[in-house]
């Protein structure tokens, strides 16, 4: 009889994960190790190699199901294998699950072959992509695809008022994880935000100092890598806000590691890839190390061990505008720090109205842990190390 291949332990806590596309079709043959399915689980996407070499007899998970860790997902006929023979074999590593796991009853999801782009041109155009007959390669929708359907969308909604105005777009994949995650924070935890503000002059004008040397190494750099060392400088002296609450233990957990998780935009949604050991870099190895992870986190090519571990996040808005926000905290992290837009205001220094480079700075925190004076004192401290930054190059 067929390899019956269950979806695998992927680790990291991994239960389930979400077909998004195979790499293989019935009756196909494969190779041992040849890539077989794209699973995405955790925010990360992972191809899922062959265990055995033959031919694909059976895919019993569709692109768009979500399946759980052990259930069946492809059999495949073995090259050279009789159907009884198959029967006696033992279980590896991938079939350690010996209870029977049912199917979802999920149907599967037609996945429709479109760029970004053409996605997102679709929801301003209210066009519904599966509704779409896409005449690019491999029947991929293309930009002029969907404006065709949208040109038609909007004559008929003039026709009739309301007709083609709404769009049912599925909770699933990244944007899915992201509810699960930001409703289990908001409901395990006891959030306080907690906001300053910091004068960076001084530290603008060292970052553009140090373009020069940024440029002879080949990096980008921004300012964030300096609000990461001065967030681990504050850290340092204010611990509990580098920590986790252990529930069943009855413990609060104080890091002495410093992973900290950024928070970056994507195309599909928001991803926090983690900066290991951020503690034992400088700022151009920071940025050098930023620039690679965003890139990775926006084409989906994170591993699972880039987005696990962090220990404290910065989400840094100020790319994108506002005053201030209040972020939500990174589950089962305890604080959040967002940093805002810098911008010139005027200030009244030593009786003087000067105009000076003003940011905003956010920390959500959880009560359970920290109390508002101690977030108050770090956040004081923070604004301290930057106003003061030549020590973050030291």
């Amino acid at each position: 009889m067929p390899y019956e291949f269950r979806l695998p332990d992927i680790g990291e806590g991994v239960a389930e994960g979400e077909i998004l596309k195979w790499l293989v079709k019935e009756g196909e043959s494969v190779s041992e190790d040849q890539p077989l399915v794209e699973v995405m689980t955790d925010k990360v996407n992972v191809q899922i190699p062959s265990p055995r070499a033959g031919r694909v007899s059976k895919i019993l998970a569709g692109e768009g199901e979500v399946v759980k860790v052990g259930q069946l997902i492809v059999s495949i006929t073995e090259t050279g294998a009789e159907g009884p023979s198959q029967q006696g074999a033992a279980p590896g590593p991938e079939t350690t699950v010996k209870t029977e796991v049912a199917r979802s009853p999920v149907a599967p999801v037609d996945r429709v072959l479109a760029a970004p782009a053409t996605r997102r041109l679709a929801r301003e155009l209210g066009v519904e992509l599966t509704s779409v007959t896409g005449t690019g390669p491999g029947g991929r929708v293309t930009d002029e695809d969907v404006r065709r359907i949208g040109k038609a969308v909007q004559v008929t909604s003039q026709e009739k008022p309301g007709v083609g105005q709404e769009e049912l777009v599925p909770l699933r994949g990244v944007r899915k994880i992201i509810s699960e995650r930001l409703l289990r924070s908001s409901m395990a935890t006891a959030h306080v935000t907690h906001v300053d503000e910091a004068d960076v002059t001084e530290l603008a004008a060292l970052r553009e100092s140090l373009r020069g040397e940024a440029d002879r190494l080949g990096v980008k750099l921004t300012f964030l890598p300096f609000f990461i060392k001065a967030t681990i400088e504050a850290l340092k002296e204010f611990p509990y806000l580098n920590s986790t609450l252990d529930e069943e233990g009855g413990n609060i957990v104080l890091k002495k590691y410093y992973n900290l998780g950024i928070a970056s935009d994507t195309d599909e949604g928001l991803i926090v890839p983690v900066l290991k050991a951020a503690d034992q870099k400088d700022v151009f190895t920071l940025a050098a190390e930023l620039e690679k992870l965003s890139g990775r986190a926006r084409a989906g090519q994170l591993a699972l061990d880039e987005v696990h571990g962090s220990t404290f996040t910065i989400t840094n808005v100020g790319s994108v505008g506002g005053l201030f926000a209040t972020p939500i905290i990174n589950y089962p992290e305890v604080a959040i720090l967002g940093t805002h837009k810098i911008m010139k205001r005027p200030v009244v220094r030593e009786g003087k109205i000067e105009m000076r480079d003003m940011i905003y700075l956010s920390l959500t925190f959880d009560h359970r842990v920290v109390d508002g004076a101690y977030a108050a004192r770090f956040m004081k401290r923070l604004v301290e190390i930057l106003q003061d930054p030549k020590a973050l190059v030291d």
